[in-house]
């Protein structure tokens, strides 16, 4: 029998799998039989967070060499068990295998990108300004170099079980700065989170680093995340989920004695702006594309284009006939967890009580995990005067706003709260009016995407993944790329410090 799997799987905690002692719970696979696990306590959290404070003195003096092998070590660990990995997950999640399949190279493409960037020495940001001992007033020699934070709490997020979960970018880039990682794994894939904690934990070993350097709590109460966040030795916070539940979180981070900082991604609606000349030429593919996107992976992805903002007329009916031609394509897709597909019905519904809300595709919700898919619309004046039609719907639903111009789909642009994405769709001809949206959606959003469509992210030095709040809680930061490393980091000036003290810092 494995290490971690039980009747009643546990934690890993110190290196040791912990059976635990907490209220159990069970998971809910979309196929095959379920498990049950053990809720995280307090004194679990408590012992996870010891053993993280006292790895954090050994590890965040390793090497960039030595970090980067281990994040190797956790890539090839991972593949070892590929097959296992993809069975589980997909058994759990009721993705596809070939949907698993991209995200396991991805999560373990990342680990190795993330490898090779900390062996270059431009991520530290070290400076340097020499002495000048003659000038008036004299200078003393500074040096600065970015140094790893602590012990940092990771939660894991529901639509990616892999690539925003327990070896997903949140991890990969804390370990990456040298700073020991506690997850909290999603209820929604317990099993698929056991499984990957073993290969972390075998390269951990392989590798010789401290037990604590990683630890995974299983949860399905918010008592365990609370405990977690608040627990004095924890000094950072990745977060990617609801809206209502990072900001709980986040409010919890700033609230202690000593408040840390929680870098949340949250929620988004993600809007794409189709213009007039790009709509007569190109609308019908720009429908199917939107169609293929807003429907991927049963609309549960963090980037899904949720609005449409189409010019109202001739533009906007054929683009709504064409979109909805696509739709009745596409299939019934199983949901992430019943959870899930609860909120998505009840977004939906709540819009579609709106008396100025029109079903364009799809009439009912249906009960279960399997979902398909509904267009909704709307003109951009009843829009303008109902913040809730801004709020993100979790799943395979959109809401087509027409605008009666593009003053009017300025407007609707500044009304949005922070994103994601946003996205411009326009020919030759539109841009002058994309170039009076570019100002307002480059404060609305972290990535800004033309003739194209923001499902996808990728994983690369220049992509951005956060945006103004509640697209995330830190406008500053990324939680994709290699730029995430530095949310780890801390800055910290060496004055006039003795070549053999600097010796013990690692640059």
């Amino acid at each position: 029998m494995q290490a971690g799997i039980g009747e009643v799987g546990g934690h890993l905690i110190d290196g040791c799998w912990e059976c635990g002692a907490g209220e159990v719970f069970a998971s809910e696979p979309a196929t095959g039989a379920p498990r049950r696990f053990a809720s995280a306590t307090a004194a679990e959290v408590e012992a996870a967070a010891r053993a993280a404070e006292d790895a954090f003195g050994a590890y965040s003096v390793t090497t960039a060499q030595q970090r980067a092998r281990f994040l190797d070590r956790i890539a090839a660990e991972m593949q070892a068990r590929e097959g296992d990995i993809i069975a589980i997950a997909s058994a759990e999640s009721g993705l596809p295998e070939a949907r698993m399949n991209a995200e396991l190279a991805r999560t373990t493409g990342q680990m190795r990108l993330f490898s090779q960037h900390i062996l270059q020495r431009g991520w530290l940001d070290i400076r340097h300004d020499p002495a000048l001992p003659s000038r008036t007033p004299p200078r003393p020699d500074l040096r600065l170099i970015q140094r790893p934070v602590g012990p940092v709490a990771v939660f894991s997020a529901s639509n990616f079980p892999l690539a925003f979960s327990v070896a997903g970018g949140d991890t990969a880039s804390a370990l990456a700065a040298g700073c020991p990682v506690i997850v909290k794994a999603h209820q929604a894939h317990p099993a698929t989170s056991e499984i990957v904690a073993q290969a972390i934990d075998a390269a951990r070993r392989a590798e010789g680093l401290p037990a604590g350097v990683f630890a995974m709590l299983q949860s399905a109460t918010r008592a365990t995340g609370t405990a977690l966040v608040t627990h004095p030795l924890i000094t950072a916070v990745g977060f990617t989920g609801s809206t209502a539940g990072g900001r709980a979180l986040f409010d919890l981070c700033a609230a202690r004695p000593v408040p840390i900082p929680f870098y949340g991604e949250l929620g988004s609606v993600n809007p794409l702006f189709v213009l007039r000349g790009a709509g007569l030429r190109r609308g019908r593919d720009i429908a199917r594309g939107w169609v293929a996107s807003l429907t991927q992976g049963a609309g549960q992805f963090c980037t899904k284009p949720g609005l449409a903002i189409l010019p109202a007329g001739e533009i906007a009916e054929r683009f709504l006939s064409d979109a909805a031609e696509a739709l009745a394509q596409v299939p019934l897709q199983c949901m992430l967890s019943e959870t899930i597909a609860q909120g998505f019905r009840t977004s939906i519904d709540r819009l579609r009580q709106k008396a100025d809300v029109q079903a364009v595709h799809g009439t009912d919700t249906v009960d279960g995990r399997d979902m398909g898919p509904i267009l909704l619309r709307v003109k951009a004046q009843d829009f303008l005067e109902d913040a809730d039609m801004s709020e993100e719907a979790f799943g395979p639903g959109g809401l087509a706003i027409t605008v009666a111009n593009p003053d009017e789909a300025a407007a609707l642009a500044r009304s949005l709260p922070g994103q994601l994405t946003a996205t411009i769709h326009g020919d030759p001809e539109d841009h002058p009016e994309a170039r009076n949206l570019m100002p307002i959606l480059e404060r609305k959003a972290g990535r800004l995407v033309w003739n194209g469509f923001p499902t996808g992210v990728e994983v690369a030095d220049a992509m951005v993944h956060g945006g103004p709040y509640p697209a995330s809680t830190n406008f500053g930061a990324t939680s994709v790329g290699t730029l995430s490393i530095r949310r780890w980091l801390r800055p910290v000036c060496y004055q006039d410090m003795p070549v053999e003290m600097l010796a013990t810092v690692p640059r």
